[in-house]
């Protein structure tokens, strides 16, 4: 995630950039110590994350959102004043802090701020026919139409591509992973298995012929294959 600092305290500013630092899917692209500094580097560079304070000269952290009106980055707000947490709240910021920030509190709010980060581009791609997953420190996209089936392994899913000799393993739910797909295209057959229904090469005896996988079909699912295949091959 692209991130911008804003603060008129310079060593606030330090402090927000050794954090960032710490952690692999941040890249600070620039620190700012005014409002209206900020906005002319958003109007040349799209953000992903900002980091903001509130009580600055000129323009404060609250006028500046307000002037965020069109497709506005996620907002973390870091302020010495409790009182305007109501405030930042109204603009839908993904968290506020108060100083001093100690790294455990920031990196909880930069997690959420991930997490929701994460479920825009899935909702996003889901409407361009791929989605982002989070893969070794990484955002990778996947295309739908690329997708062979889908394992789920506990707290993980190993996606199988048709263009790559590995999996793609990413931290989600097969829940929450099923929910994002287009399920005209793909079905649920077990537990631990989605596959997509236009690369399935043969069903027999209750297994599933895709890629050189033989992917199981549980009782529980039988039924979501029914819907779109000739029962009998289920034999």
């Amino acid at each position: 995630m692209t991130c911008l600092a804003i603060d008129d305290e310079p060593l606030a500013l330090d402090l927000v950039e050794d954090n960032i630092r710490k952690i692999s899917f941040l890249r600070l692209l620039k620190k700012c110590s005014n409002a209206l500094e900020a906005n002319e580097f958003l109007l040349r560079h799209p953000v992903d994350l900002l980091f903001l304070d509130i009580q600055m000269p000129g323009l404060s952290g609250i006028q500046f959102l307000q002037g965020l009106t069109k497709n506005p980055p996620l907002v973390i707000l870091i302020t010495a004043y409790e009182k305007y947490a109501l405030d930042g709240y109204n603009f839908d910021v993904v968290d506020y802090l108060l100083k001093p920030v100690s790294f455990e509190r920031f990196l909880k709010a930069v997690n959420k701020s991930h997490e929701k980060f994460l479920s825009i581009s899935s909702t996003q791609g889901a409407l361009q026919n791929y989605l982002f997953v989070n893969s070794e420190y990484s955002l990778v996209r996947i295309d739908f139409n690329d997708i062979a089936y889908i394992e789920g392994l506990r707290d993980y899913v190993k996606i199988f591509l048709l263009s790559a000799s590995r999996p793609v393993i990413t931290r989600i739910s097969m829940k929450s992973l099923e929910e994002k797909l287009p399920m005209n295209s793909f079905v649920r057959v077990h537990k631990s298995f989605i596959v997509a229904l236009n690369k399935i090469t043969s069903i027999r005896k209750g297994r599933i012929s895709i890629l050189k996988a033989q992917v199981p079909i549980s009782e529980h699912f039988k039924e979501n294959i029914y819907k779109v295949v000739d029962p009998k091959s289920l034999n």
